[in-house]
């Protein structure tokens, strides 16, 4: 929770500069401590469809000790589903028309798997696009991950993502260059991030809609990013959601796919994640697949067990430190009533009050 500037020592000013959100003494008499209404917007297909909510539960949950958060999964159309997934659905999930009804403070939208060069021929991209207009004008602020990043950008802006030469596969280091936006205040200025795309929006796409750049990494691009009031919209292109083992499932997968013959590579590791000695099993794993296959038989169990004490997770506690300035933002501007995204007196077009 903020600090309240409840006497004019000149530390507070010095600290709000720095981009470190100070509420004055007014303001904190008419706030009240009261629950956040999250809805998080669940697009990822079957086999990863209670992993993410798992991935945004904990991040959530790791966010400030004070507020209650209530979170509402729900989905949309235009998505193919197993019956299993559509039983988890209605019996778990929320209609989005009674999410619409009673709103939101925040909205977090998940990624999606494609398999249209553009993502606006996806069968999922009308209703995607409905529930976007309406959280702009009824939620206090929306966070996208990977996909849904690129598909609002482009929604919003026109801006298409470029298709990248090799998967960006991996855990990056990243920087803040902005640490004067209270979204990043206070966390580590280096930190890694996970990634897992085939598609980049690069800076100058981002900064010709608008967009400020608050982190990104010299080899994987922008992670993080806001729109042009600074809030409204936060956009990541990376993953900070994903648990220890995330990157290690999804290696296990594409292995998985090249012995079946659905791949005709074998795919490359994931880059920075396996410690040396994870490597070396990776490798001689391999070596037993490539050799099972020239022999006609069947391929070794995928080693997972070996390599879960090896993994690393360089990523979380800066993930919840973000996780955790966006929602005391939110609760900072956001109206008692959640069908309304502000209280009084906050400019829709500069709701943090903050020139950058």
């Amino acid at each position: 929770m903020p600090l309240v500037a409840h006497t004019e020592l000149p530390t507070f000013a010095r600290l709000k500069a720095e981009g470190q959100k100070v509420l004055s003494l007014e303001a904190a008499r008419h706030q009240d401590i009261r629950e956040l209404h999250i809805g998080l917007l669940n697009m990822m297909p079957d086999k990863a469809l209670e992993a993410t909510e798992r991935q945004f539960f904990r991040l959530l949950g790791g966010c400030n000790q004070i507020v209650q958060f209530y979170v509402h999964p729900f989905t949309i159309e235009g998505l193919k589903r197993s019956p299993e997934a559509r039983a988890h659905i209605e019996r778990y999930y929320e209609p989005f028309a009674k999410i619409r009804a009673e709103g939101l403070d925040a909205l977090i939208i998940s990624g999606a798997n494609v398999t249209c060069a553009d993502i606006s021929e996806e069968p999922f991209w009308g209703p995607l696009t409905e529930v976007f207009d309406w959280a702009k004008r009824h939620v206090t602020s929306i966070l996208c991950s990977c996909l849904a990043t690129h598909a609002l950008v482009q929604y919003s802006y026109g801006i298409r993502r470029t298709r990248l030469p090799a998967k960006r596969w991996g855990v990056y280091s990243h920087r803040v260059v902005e640490p004067r936006h209270p979204l990043v205040a206070d966390i580590n200025t280096r930190f890694d991030v996970p990634h897992s795309r085939f598609n980049e929006l690069f800076r100058q796409d981002l900064e010709r809609a608008g967009l400020k750049i608050l982190v990104e990494s010299e080899v994987a691009g922008v992670h993080l990013a806001v729109s042009p009031d600074l809030l409204r919209v936060v956009y990541f292109q990376g993953h900070p959601e994903y648990d220890t083992v995330s990157l290690l499932k999804e290696y296990k997968r594409e292995v998985g796919r090249y012995c079946r013959g659905e791949r005709e590579d074998y795919p490359p590791l994931v880059e920075n994640y396996f410690n040396a000695q994870a490597q070396a099993i990776l490798r001689d794993y391999r070596a037993a697949v490539e050799s099972a296959k020239r022999r006609g038989k069947e391929p070794p169990e995928f080693p997972e067990s070996a390599l879960l004490p090896l993994l690393d997770n360089t990523w979380r506690d800066t993930a919840k430190a973000v996780f955790n300035n966006w929602l005391g933002l939110v609760y900072q501007v956001t109206d008692q009533d959640r069908r309304v995204p502000f209280m009084p007196g906050v400019d829709p077009d500069n709701p943090l009050g903050i020139a950058i």
